[in-house]
Formats: structure tokens, sequence, C-alpha cells
């Protein structure tokens, strides 16, 4: 009875939905229809097309336009209700790219089926989510073009931010064959079979909890990614950032892994802001630097580890240093080995402060962009058996990123204006 009367239901909305599109993209125009040659266009009567709605299927009967010069033809009603090239209509590519960001494709034509009636392929999902994330991209693209020559404020304009976050890092993606071609991986000849996303996060902190641990403001979180380089990216994340109020912070902290790339993103974009490293990163290669030196002495590993980790949240990066290299192995390829993890803290001490970083109420863990890293790319992305190109796997990825963000109303108001 339910479905029966759903059915019914759709069917006289879709009757309502077709006579109130009867009078658009028909009927005499005071101006000629032009082509994009610039040729005026010569009309060839009506012609009517089906076109799949969340109500179901209705006829469409528009003017169409054929150009004397170029032979094109144009449909100026398909124009008006977003439906140029596709028999689908904008709320049902609306609900397929929801989806479809969220499962995978053949998936998400069952759950069409079942949840709203819409018997729509695999592939026309695919090509729908897919189409959508890159309007989306766009999107994007057009706001950092932007936002990445906006002017500072002058120095008297009051800051209203009290503490804004920036953090970013790289995962993997599985990728078809031909995207791998002339990349490294990580397989033992040499061979990738992923290639790396680079996702970023901002979001703004004001609160502490009982203990006096910093609370990331509710749905602050904003997220941008996708499948590029590291000179690409930077206009990418430094654009979110001045979007989400870089200007107007009284802080800004960027909290990172300490890769090299990021390094460089952080010292050219946000030079200003404090860089921590991410505590757990560094205390990991504390433990592979007492591996280095200590081998299979346990009781000597475990006793400087716990010393080393003490010094760490002290932020006495200089005292590990020094006992360290005081702790270098006889083999000289393992001491180079050591002396490159000693390196590692020789080069980020000051970014190791933890204890000050603390006592300034900061986040010290990279855990929100380690979470994003799953939300954004893991979840989706990653299921047994998935390989993406560059183009899908980038839109998808700007689906994910405008959802998890709360701005896909923000994008489908701006589409429709």
């Amino acid at each position: 009875m339910e479905e029966a009367i759903r059915a019914a239901v759709h069917a006289a909305g879709a009757k309502v939905l077709e006579q109130l599109l009867s009078q658009v993209g028909i009927g005499r125009r005071e101006q000629a229809v032009r082509c994009l040659c610039g040729a005026a266009m010569n009309s060839r009567g009506i012609q009517e097309k089906s076109i799949a709605t969340l109500l179901g299927d209705i006829r469409f009967a528009r003017s169409a336009y054929q150009c004397p010069r170029c032979g094109k033809t144009r449909y100026p009603g398909d124009e008006e209700v977003d439906v140029v090239k596709t028999r689908y209509s904008p709320g049902v590519r609306r609900l397929v790219a929801d989806f479809g960001s969220d499962a995978p494709f053949k998936r998400v034509s069952r759950q069409l089926k079942m949840a709203a009636a819409l018997d729509i392929s695999r592939k026309d999902c695919e090509r729908i989510a897919e189409g959508t994330g890159q309007e989306v991209a766009g999107w994007f693209e057009a706001q950092r073009d932007r936002l990445r020559f906006q002017e500072p404020p002058p120095p008297e304009v009051p800051k209203t931010i009290e503490t804004l976050y920036i953090e970013f890092d790289g995962t993997g993606v599985p990728m078809v064959p031909h995207e791998l071609q002339g990349h490294k991986g990580k397989q033992e000849d040499g061979a990738a079979k992923t290639r790396e996303a680079k996702i970023g996060c901002v979001f703004t902190q004001i609160l502490f909890n009982e203990k006096g641990r910093p609370i990331r403001d509710p749905a602050s979180s904003s997220f941008v990614g996708a499948i590029e380089t590291a000179g690409q990216f930077q206009w990418r994340i430094y654009a979110e950032a001045v979007r989400r109020g870089l200007f107007a912070a009284k802080r800004v902290v960027c909290v990172t892994d300490g890769a090299e790339w990021i390094r460089n993103i952080v010292e050219i974009h946000f030079k200003g802001a404090i860089h921590i490293i991410d505590l757990y990163h560094a205390r990991e290669h504390l433990l592979n630097l007492c591996k280095l030196l200590f081998g299979r002495d346990i009781r000597r590993l475990n006793h400087f580890k716990d010393r080393w980790w003490d010094k760490l949240d002290e932020g006495n990066i200089e005292k590990i240093i020094e006992e360290a290299h005081a702790h270098l192995p006889q083999d000289e390829q393992d001491a180079k080995t050591a002396r490159t993890e000693i390196g590692y803290f020789e080069t980020n001490k000051e970014r190791m402060r933890y204890e000050e970083f603390f006592n300034q109420g900061l986040f010290v863990g990279s855990g929100v962009i380690e979470a994003a890293c799953r939300t954004v790319v893991a979840q989706r992305m990653k299921d047994s058996g998935m390989e993406w190109t560059v183009r899908g796997a980038n839109a998808i990825a700007a689906l994910r990123c405008v959802i998890q963000s709360n701005r896909f109303e923000e994008f489908w108001e701006q589409r429709t204006a």
C-alpha cells in the first residue's frame, strides 16, 4: 500500500511538474537566438525529450534552433531548466551526487531504486556524481583565483577570530595502471599502486575542556583536497585559510608532520603562524631513533625511550640530540641512518617546544587532519578492488570536501543562481 500510494503521488506530481514546464522554452522570442559562432539561428520547430525527475519521467517540449553557418543545434528551454545534454533533472543529479560521494556507484544505483524509485544505472550514477564533482571543483577554483590575491586589511582593523588552525597532509589513492606510469612507489621494485591526494583542513578554537585542553569549535572544520603537486596545493590551502579568516585571526597555528613539502608551504604562506610538529609523529621518530641506536638491547631502548619522551614533552630537544650523538652505533651505515633521524629533531626543534605549546593552550596533535584523510579519502576511495583515475578521484574528493564542509547547499544555491 505504501509503495502504491507513493507511486500514485509521484505520478500526480509529475503531471503537475510537466504542466508547469509546458510553456518554458517555447513561443516567439523578441530577440534572435544566436549560436556561439555569432550567427542568428533558425527555428526548427518544437521537439520533445523525456526528463527523469524526482517525481518520475516527464515530457518536456521545447523549441529547437539550428545555426545556418556551423549547423549546431541549441535548445534554450534546456538551458532554462538546466538539462543541457542530459535527461536527468537538477534535483536527480543533486541526489545522485550526494549518494555517490558516500558509496560505490553500484550501491547508489540500488539505493536510489529502493528509496526514491529512480532507475539509474551504475554507469550513469558515476557520470552524474563525477560530473557534479567537477562542477564543485570548478566552483572551488573560481573562489581560489579570487582569494589568493586578496590583500590583508589595514593593521587597525580588529581581529575577530581567537585561534585559526591549519593542517594538511597526504594520503594514497589506488589508481588505474595508466595513471601510475612515471610515478615512483613504495613497492619493492619501486612501482607505485597509489597517487598521493593532498588534504587540508581549517578550523577554529575558543573553548577548553575541564582539564584545560583545547576543544575544536563545533562545525568549524572545512576541507580541501586533490591529487596534485605541492605547488598547486599550496594555493588551495592558502585560499581556504583566507576564506576562513586568516587575516582576522589573533593566532594562526599549523600542526603538521614536518614533511619537507608541508614545511615549505607553511614558510611561504603562513610565516607568522605558530608551527607545531605533531607530538605523536615526533614520538614515532624518537622510537625509530632508539631502535637505530640500541638495536636489540630492549632494556636500554626502553630506558632511553621513556627518558627522551619526557624530554620531548618538556620541549628539551637539545638534550635529546646531545645524548643521541653520544650513543651512535659503531657501524658506519647504521650511524649514518641514525644521524638522519637526529637531523629530523635538529631541523624541527623550534616546532617541538611542547611544554610551551601546552601552556599556551594549543593543540599539539594532528588528529584532525588524520581523521580528514580517512573521512575524505579512505572511506570512499579505498574499498577493496577500487582503482581511480585522477579525474574521477578529484571529482569525488571535491564532492566530499564540499559536503563535509557543510557547503553543498551554498554551492547548489550559487550554481542555481
